[in-house]
């Protein structure tokens, strides 16, 4: 099995894919235009209208609806990006983590949690094949 991507199922699409290209900067790739997909090296998310759910099965998914699931994105300066993502719900202001990621936590649109980190102690580093002796700078 092969994990692929996560989808996030929105009564916007254009909305939702405007502000993960803001956040990642990484341009979308449009199927139609109930679908498109943020494609990055590590990850795909997948971001989807609600009239795609009744291809799966009626009613199996709401936007704006989740409670339980943080999308997260590994970002080389956490703290840069938090000053550079003005008009953006912050739910917790650049912390560093008990297991070595500086995380910033944000709400998309729809309200969902995202979760952008940069590893900055040695052994967070090297989980994600980053150089350990490079410490990047906390604010």
């Amino acid at each position: 099995m092969n994990f692929v991507s996560v989808r996030v199922i929105t009564a916007d699409v254009a909305r939702l894919v405007a502000f993960y290209e803001r956040v990642t900067g990484v341009p979308a790739a449009w199927a139609t235009e109930d679908f498109a997909e943020i494609v990055t090296p590590g990850a795909t998310l997948a971001v989807a209208g609600v009239r795609t759910v009744p291809l799966f099965a009626p009613g199996s998914a709401r936007p704006a609806d989740n409670h339980s699931v943080i999308v997260e994105f590994l970002v080389d300066d956490v703290d840069r990006a938090h000053g550079e993502l003005t008009g953006t719900e912050r739910v917790a202001r650049p912390t560093t983590m008990p297991w070595g990621n500086r995380s910033l936590l944000l709400r998309d649109p729809d309200g969902n949690l995202v979760n952008l980190f940069t590893p900055v102690t040695p052994a967070a580093r090297e989980k994600f094949g980053l150089d350990a002796r490079r410490e990047p700078a906390a604010s």
